[in-house]
C-alpha cells in the first residue's frame, strides 16, 4: 500500500501541518518527529495512545501508522473499569503519552514512551518509517477504536488502513478538499470524527489543522478570521454558535468567510441550521458515519445543502434501506422508514476478539447492519430518523422516527432542547414521550401546546402523548443524547 501521508515527503517543507495553541509543526518537522518515534516502535504490536487534545497525540498516532503498528486511542475521561476492559481486550505492548501526562493506575504497569515532538535531531528514521509504511497492506489494521458501550462493554472496532484512505479520499471528492484548506476544530482525539477526519484528513491532503484544545466561539472566530477555511463540529458546538451569533457579530463574519462548515456525530436540528444560515449566509452541511464504517454519506460541497439530511452515499460506498425482515426498500419516497445497511472499502474488518458480534453485524451477503433508521428521497438524499434500538417508535400501526419529532419540537420558541422516546401503551403499542428543556423554566410549554405544534407540522399520529420537563439532557462526550438515561421519576 502507498503511504497514508504522501504529503510528509511531497508538501512544501515549511508548510504548517499541525497547530495546537501556540505549538506547531511544519510538514518537515512532523516528518522528522513521527519518523523518530516510528523508528522506536519497531514490531511493538498494538500500542495505546493517551489521546488528549494535544500535539503529542497527533504525533503518536501518525508515528504508529507510519510504523505499521495499530494504535488504540484511549479516552482520558474513561473510568478505570472501562480502561481496564479496553487494555485487557486490546493487549497493547506499550502506551504513548505526553511527558506531563499522569496516567491512571490501571495503565501504569504498561511500558511507556513519552512523546516529545522534538525535531532537533535529524536521522534516517523518516526514510525508515516511510519504507515500513509502504510495506503495509490495505487490510492491515490501523486503529482499534472502542465503541461507546451503550449495550455492554465497549467493543474494539478494527479499522484497516484501506478504510482510512478510502474515506478520506471520498471526502476529498465530496468536499473538494485540497492541500490549500486549513481546518479548525475542537473535537476529542479518541474518536474517528476528531482523529481520522480532523487530524489524519488534513495531513493526507497536505493541508493544515488548527486544534482549539477546547471548543469556544472565540477560538472559532479567531481561526476563521485568520485564514482557516473549514470548521468541523458536533451539534452541541453548532448550537452554541447559533445561540452566540446575535451577541458576537465577529463570529457571524468569520463563519461567512469559511469555505465549508461541517457537522456530524449526531443530527443538527433544522432550527440551528436556519439560525446559522440567516446570520452568516453560509449553510452547514452534514455527513453520516460510524466508528465501524467511518464515513458513509455527505452533502457535497457542490450539491444542494438540504437541512435535515446527510446527503448522498460517498464514492465507493453502497447504501440500502431494508425492512425488518431484511427485504430491501426500493421506494425512495421520503416517507418509508428502513434500517441503513452499507458495504464498501470504508468498513471495519472485525470487532476485536468478538467473532460472534462481528458475524451478527453483517448480513450473509456482506452488508453491515448500522442500526440507524432513515428515509430516502427520490434523488438519493438520506434523512436519518433515529436509532433502531432507541428512536424507532411503533405507535398505532405506524413506524415513527424520533428525530423528525425532535426537530419539530425544537421549532417551538418555548423549547431549548428536546429528546423523544417511546414507552409501552396498551392501546397504541407505544406512545410518544417528549423530554423537554424549556427556554424559560418558569413558563414551560405544556403537553397540549406541544402536541398541537407537532401535529400541525408533521401528522397527528406523531404528536407526543406525554411531556417531561428537565433542566438538561444527558449527553456523552460527542454531544449525543443518552436516551437510555432518560427515566421517569
Amino acid at each position: 500500500m502507498t503511504s497514508l501521508f504522501p504529503a510528509l515527503t511531497d508538501a512544501p517543507a515549511d508548510r504548517p501541518a499541525l497547530r495546537f495553541g501556540d505549538r506547531s509543526l511544519t510538514y518537515a518537522e512532523l516528518a522528522t518527529a513521527t519518523g523518530l518515534l516510528a523508528g522506536s516502535l519497531g514490531d511493538a504490536g498494538r500500542v495505546a495512545v493517551w489521546a488528549t487534545p494535544t500535539l503529542e497525540t497527533a504525533v503518536a498516532v501518525v508515528a504508529a501508522l507510519r510504523a505499521g503498528v495499530p494504535a488504540v486511542p484511549l479516552n482520558p475521561k474513561s473510568g478505570e473499569k472501562e480502561l481496564g476492559h479496553i487494555l485487557s481486550d486490546s493487549a497493547p505492548s506499550l502506551v504513548l503519552a505526553a511527558p506531563e501526562d499522569e496516567l491512571p493506575a490501571v495503565i501504569r504497569d504498561l511500558p511507556r514512551i513519552d512523546v516529545t515532538p522534538d525535531t532537533t535531531t535529524a536521522t534516517t528514521a523518516t526514510a525508515t518509517a516511510t519504507a515500513t509504511e509502504e510495506t503495509a497492506t490495505d487490510d492491515d489494521p490501523a486503529l482499534v477504536v472502542y465503541t461507546s458501550g451503550t449495550t455492554g462493554p465497549p467493543k474494539g472496532a478494527v479499522i484497516p488502513r484501506r478504510a482510512i484512505a478510502s474515506t478520506l479520499d471520498a471526502l476529498a471528492d465530496a468536499w473538494q478538499w485540497t492541500g490549500e484548506d486549513v481546518l479548525v476544530h475542537g473535537l476529542p482525539l479518541f474518536h474517528v470524527h476528531g482523529l481520522v477526519l480532523g487530524i489524519l484528513g488534513p495531513l493526507r491532503r497536505g493541508g493544515s489543522v488548527r486544534h482549539l484544545g477546547r471548543f469556544s466561539t472565540e477560538g472559532v472566530t479567531r481561526e476563521l478570521s485568520d485564514g482557516a477555511t473549514m470548521l468541523f463540529g458536533v451539534p452541541t458546538m453548532y448550537h452554541r454558535i447559533a445561540q452566540s451569533l446575535s451577541e458576537e457579530p465577529e463570529l457571524a463574519k468569520a463563519l461567512g468567510r469559511a469555505r465549508l462548515l461541517v457537522s456530524g456525530s449526531a443530527a443538527l436540528p433544522v432550527h440551528d441550521h436556519e439560525r446559522i444560515t440567516a446570520a452568516t449566509g453560509r449553510r452547514v452541511i452534514e455527513r453520516y458515519g460510524m466508528t465501524e464504517t467511518l464515513m458513509n454519506t455527505s452533502v457535497r460541497a457542490d450539491g444542494e445543502p438540504r437541512a435535515g439530511t446527510v446527503g448522498v452515499p460517498l464514492p465507493g460506498v453502497e447504501l440500502r434501506l431494508v425492512e425488518e425482515d431484511g427485504a430491501p426498500i426500493t421506494s425512495y419516497d421520503g416517507e418509508t422508514v428502513g434500517e441503513i445497511q452499507v458495504r464498501g472499502p470504508n468498513l471495519f474488518t472485525e470487532y476485536l476478539n468478538r467473532p460472534d458480534a462481528t458475524a451478527a453485524a453483517f448480513t450473509p451477503d456482506g452488508w453491515f447492519r448500522t442500526g440507524d433508521m432513515a428515509v430516502r428521497e427520490s434523488d438519493g438524499y438520506v434523512r436519518i430518523v433515529g436509532r433502531k434500538a432507541t428512536d424507532l417508535i411503533k405507535s398505532g400501526g405506524y413506524k415513527i422516527g424520533a428525530g423528525e419529532i425532535e426537530n419539530a419540537l425544537l421549532e417551538h420558541p418555548g423549547v431549548r432542547e428536546a429528546a423523544v422516546t417511546g414507552e409501552p401503551d396498551a392501546d397504541l403499542g407505544e406512545r410518544i414521550v417528549a423530554w423537554i428543556v424549556p427556554a424559560d423554566p418558569g413558563a414551560p410549554p405544556g403537553l397540549e401546546v406541544l402536541a398541537e405544534h407537532v401535529a400541525s407540522r408533521l401528522a397527528p399520529h406523531k404528536r407526543p402523548r406525554i411531556v417531561h420537563h428537565l433542566s438538561s439532557l444527558p449527553r456523552n462526550d460527542m454531544g449525543k443524547i443518552m436516551k437510555r438515561s432518560l427515566t421517569h421519576d
